[in-house]
């Protein structure tokens, strides 16, 4: 098949892929044999350090980047002075590439330092011919590019990276010696690589790739893919073994997890396999993000209503309580619509924890649009929201709209930020008093003597402890809210 299109010296195209784990595994061995000379001829270890921005879906690539890292031989290093960075990227918002500039300028200062330091770009930002083109123009001394697709080629991006010879497999290695690989579409799912666990007692489990929604103001689906679900037999194999590894508490991860297994060659619903995960031996908790609410079925509000296992906690994103801007984003459901699919949720689930995203300053929003959401986020009660102001994304179709007044748009996002925030401290408040059990996750990070965990309708909670506690599951009584945390004994 030809390539889409190419720039400077790389081919961004659709040929066909390795996609078997045996001969990335092997690629690991051959990279760690490269390193290993490396690393005799110097004298010490090399040390790599992962820095992700973005979603949970990034933050799980991160693992999987970790760990084949790890593989491959190099060290950890809690900084980025080291001598491999990778910058696992996200474009969901313009102003998140700048960010990611100026954080190469950041490096640069670190290479002149270190001959030896080699920095790689992979993730959402990489899947922009512009942007792979500006990083070649601009940033010469970026060593490594790839994208979102082939994650799991690492090993083989690295032996080349090291020296190693090129076997073919869709690698540019350009006249200045970067290696970019960067592949238009996904050609399979690779399972059984090394992945390398922010956490023992707890782990994100992709089951899905991807997004076919579109909504307007959303660059994911040009830099995610079509969806595509993984073999219900492999994931539920890849929780079996986190369990015996230890791991308690699972989050299923998707662009959208109701969906899961539209247009697969097997046949199971997302509410399907969220029972069979949840018969799991081993498993304490089951959480997944993210649900779109134009998918979210009946049979998944009873499965969540009937598993004990599964977290009280949904986060359901809203974007706009307005059904004409709802319409334009290409959501696929109304305020009315929104409003009774939480009215069901509620009913069958009371202690429901519902969380949100909002967008502030969409494109042609009036202040009666913007009462609308008001209006739902009154009326749903959201224990928390993230909200953001619209940013223009260039490649969306909303890009092309007239925006808001910047003045008009910061005072209804200040406006939007009192009403969640007194709302999620008055909904949290309610706990107060009751017992709950928390999953305690890390020591505190600014008063010693306490711990700090989750409930299992996500909220925060901190309490007194020490590192002994981490990973276990500790009765407490909520004594304090502090809005959108809570403090137990």
């Amino acid at each position: 098949m030809p390539p889409l299109f190419c720039y400077n010296e790389v081919v961004m195209d659709k040929t066909a892929r390795i996609l078997d784990s045996g001969e990335q595994l092997r690629f690991i061995g051959l990279a760690r044999e490269l390193l290993d000379k490396k690393i005799k001829e110097i004298g010490r270890q090399l040390t790599f350090h992962v820095t992700t921005f973005g979603c949970q879906m990034n933050a799980r690539d991160s693992e999987k980047l970790i760990g084949i890292l790890k593989d491959v031989g190099y060290v950890w290093e809690e900084s980025e002075d080291a001598d491999l960075v990778i910058y696992n990227t996200c474009t969901v918002r313009d102003n998140a590439n700048q960010k990611v500039y100026g954080k190469l300028g950041y490096l640069h200062g670190f290479k002149k330092k270190n001959p030896l330091m080699k920095i790689g770009m992979c993730g959402c930002m990489m899947q922009e011919p512009s942007v792979v083109e500006k990083i070649q123009k601009s940033y010469p001394f970026v060593d490594m590019i790839f994208g979102t697709h082939n994650i799991y080629q690492l090993g083989e991006l690295i032996y080349l990276m090291l020296g190693g010879e090129d076997e073919g497999h869709g690698v540019t290695v350009t006249k200045r010696g970067q290696v970019i690989s960067v592949w238009d579409e996904a050609s399979g799912i690779m399972e059984d690589l090394p992945t390398e666990r922010k956490y023992p007692f707890k782990s994100g489990v992709n089951i899905m790739y991807g997004c076919d929604n579109f909504c307007s103001y959303c660059i994911v689906p040009y830099v995610r893919g079509r969806e595509r679900s993984r073999d219900p037999k492999e994931i539920i194999r890849e929780i079996e073994r986190l369990c015996a590894d230890g791991v308690s508490e699972i989050m299923l991860l998707g662009q959208n997890v109701n969906s899961y297994g539209h247009g697969a060659d097997f046949d199971m619903s997302f509410p399907e396999l969220l029972r069979e995960v949840c018969r799991v031996e081993g498993i304490e908790r089951v959480r997944f993000m993210t649900s779109h609410p134009k998918d979210l079925s009946d049979e998944l509000i009873s499965v969540m209503a009937d598993e004990p296992k599964v977290c009280r906690h949904l986060h359901l994103p809203l974007q706009s309580g307005s059904s004409r801007l709802l319409a334009e984003m290409n959501r696929h459901y109304d305020k009315d619509k929104y409003l009774d699919l939480v009215d069901r949720i509620k009913d069958a689930i009371p202690d429901i924890a519902l969380t949100t995203d909002i967008i502030v300053g969409y494109p042609t929003e009036t202040e009666e649009d913007f009462l609308e959401t008001m209006d739902v986020v009154s009326k749903v009660r959201y224990s928390a929201a993230f909200t953001f102001i619209y940013s223009q994304r260039t490649g969306t179709p909303a890009a092309k709209l007239p925006m808001v007044p910047e003045a008009v748009v910061h005072d209804r996002f200040d406006r939007l930020l009192k009403l969640v925030q007194d709302i999620g401290a008055e909904e949290n408040g309610k706990l107060v008093g009751s017992k709950q059990v928390v999953l305690v996750e890390q020591l505190n990070e600014k008063e010693p003597g306490l711990v700090t965990g989750r409930l299992s309708n996500n909220l925060t909670v901190h309490l007194p402890g020490d590192a002994s506690m981490i990973g276990q599951y500790v009765p407490v009584t909520i004594t304090e809210s502090g809005g959108f945390y809570l403090k137990g004994e």
